[in-house]
């Protein structure tokens, strides 16, 4: 942990430092160049560069390669592989180290674990940077308002890593701005209270608005707050904020769900925090546009990015089956699959006939089917391996073929990176959490109500069509009529959240959260375990798989008396 600590000066300053073995064992007391920045312009550049770790890219100090997947903001790997929502899809030999992750099977040595604790710490590193910044500026030079403002925004930051940290490791060390010997801070407690400061100091510090695009507001801090007390089940501390939110705040819905994920709608009226990406920027190829997920986009002649990996489960798929009413199938979806295409690109079964949610095909590639503006998806061709992934594909945050070469990148490898922001909390989400909130109260009208404005949206939005106008499949969604208990609201905000999020690297901490993980989990492996070979043999472990290892790399940097201050999570 102590070679992570001092990571930000040496991205945000290199040019001021020459690089040596003795600057990540000592810790610089004060020089010309580092007092450069205790000034305003100088807090602004740290603060972006705490910024710029969001989405995992550079905080390797080097080559942006699996510290930006591993670490991505959009959790791909922790959020959606982990659970019943994708496979990692492309071919089993790449980037295998997320394999045993998909198969719970994770070791405190996989590089994946190591190389997410230190994305994450380096965005901690760069707040509490920050920080130290902030103090150090005399009064006469920034005005007591003006650092209230920089900090809250660097507390913003870090409660958002420690909140990633806290949910994927569990018990985790504290380090703040004042840490001085963070190799000795043990993990004996979860960081909640930390973690609630924080955001309650961004709470009472951050403007309504913000002129410059992308900066946290108040909004996003209450929002943000409420997630955590969702997360601590401390529904009566979110309730207030959550209504503040979408009583008092200039949030709305957007008419259409498709413009959540589309790059001509970043910002939009829905959006509440999204992380800012940016292409053809003058940035080493383009890595400020949403490198984390550069991987996960059809790997298709016709298209030509990289990588097909991220690829939506068939249990994905099932869950967006209506009944005659346009209502979830709670206990049958997974009876029967909608049929897809086997090893060899052939259909499997009949030609599916049955109605499904729209929102399916706004967020699953299915073959036969447009996939946006390039055309209809084929089969086998647009799919690394259909053996191990399946014949799916990853949908949001694709950019269309009309975008391609001014918002998106056309050189390199990595020609999927683009402009498409992630929205990481919109309006939605609020709603379907309070609707949470109302349903763990046994308030079912407005459980009801919050979740039918969700459902609502979804049907009054376009659906996919050919290009004859037909619609690509039979759609249909409705609202429901009641919700005859608490169990009942409270599953189908649960299938709601799924509906609405899938893909985007939330599925699996919700589990968790709601303490149903095992038993989802292990009924998503024992069926999917028929289709995808690679799955055969797996379990999730209650009171093991809920967390991810401590990796072995920190517990042997942080030995203090010939023992490591750290505790390894139960079962690793």
């Amino acid at each position: 942990m102590k070679k992570i600590i001092f990571l930000t000066l040496l991205a945000v300053v290199g040019t001021f430092y020459s690089c040596s073995d003795s600057w990540f064992e000592l810790k610089p007391k004060g020089s010309a160049s580092v007092s450069q920045f205790y000034n305003e312009k100088g807090i602004n550049a740290l603060l972006i560069g705490a910024y710029a770790a969001l989405d995992g890219e550079g905080t390797d100090a080097g080559w942006a390669g699996t510290y930006a997947w591993a670490g991505s903001v959009s959790n791909w790997v922790w959020g959606s592989v982990a659970s019943d929502d994708a496979y990692k899809g492309s071919e089993a030999g790449d980037q295998s180290t997320i394999n045993p992750i998909e198969r719970f099977e994770v070791t405190s040595t996989n590089g994946y674990v190591s190389d997410k604790w230190h994305a994450l710490y380096d965005g901690i590193a760069r707040c509490n940077e920050v920080l130290r910044a902030i103090a150090a500026t005399p009064d006469d030079v920034l005005a007591a308002d003006k650092k209230a403002w920089y900090a809250a925004q660097a507390r913003f930051l870090r409660a958002h890593f420690y909140f990633d940290m806290t949910r994927t490791y569990k018990q985790v060390p504290y380090i703040d701005e004042n840490t001085e010997a963070p190799e000795s801070v043990p993990n004996d407690h979860m960081l909640w209270p930390e973690i609630e400061a924080d955001f309650q100091y961004a709470v009472q510090n951050l403007n309504e608005t913000e002129a410059n695009v992308g900066f946290a507001t108040k909004w996003a801090a209450e929002t943000a707050l409420a997630r955590v007390y969702m997360f601590e089940a401390k529904y009566t501390e979110a309730k207030p904020l959550l209504d503040d939110v979408i009583n008092n705040g200039p949030f709305v819905l957007m008419d259409d769900f498709k413009q959540n994920y589309l790059i001509a709608y970043n910002n939009n009226a829905e959006s509440i925090f999204e992380v800012q990406y940016s292409v053809n920027d003058g940035a080493p190829e383009s890595f400020n546009g949403g490198y984390g997920d550069a991987l996960n986009f059809p790997y298709a002649p016709d298209i030509g990015v990289c990588c097909g990996f991220h690829q939506p489960t068939q249990n994905l798929v099932n869950a967006y089956k209506v009944d005659a009413n346009g209502l979830p199938l709670f206990d049958t979806f997974n009876d029967s699959d909608i049929p897809s295409l086997d090893a060899n690109g052939d259909p499997i079964g009949d030609t599916y006939t049955g109605t499904v949610d729209p929102r399916l095909d706004f967020t699953v590639g299915r073959p036969g089917l447009p996939y946006l503006d390039w055309g209809v998806q084929g089969g086998k061709t647009w799919v690394r391996d259909v053996g191990n992934g399946g014949p799916y594909l990853y949908k949001k945050n694709m950019f269309l073929k009309s975008e391609r070469g001014t918002l998106s990148t056309t050189s390199g490898w990595a020609t999927g990176v683009n402009a498409n922001n992630y929205r990481m909390y919109r309006l939605a989400h609020v709603i379907l959490w309070r609707a949470e909130v109302a349903a763990q109260e046994n308030d079912l009208p407005t459980a009801l109500k919050l979740v039918n404005e969700i459902r609502n949206r979804a049907k009054s939005s376009a659906v996919i069509t050919f290009d004859d106008g037909t619609p690509a499949a039979n759609y249909d969604v409705e609202p429901y009529t009641s919700f005859p208990d608490k169990d009942y609201a409270l599953r189908a905000v649960q299938w709601e959240m799924r509906l609405e999020f899938a893909m985007e690297g939330m599925r699996f901490f919700d589990l968790v959260r709601w303490g149903i993980a095992s038993d989802v989990m292990n009924a998503y492996l024992t069926e999917e375990a028929t289709k995808r070979t690679h799955l055969a043999g797996t379990s999730f472990a209650a009171g093991k798989n809920e967390y991810f290892p401590i990796p072995q790399t920190q517990m042997d940097l942080s030995v203090v008396d010939g023992q490591s201050v750290l505790t390894q999570n139960p079962g690793y």
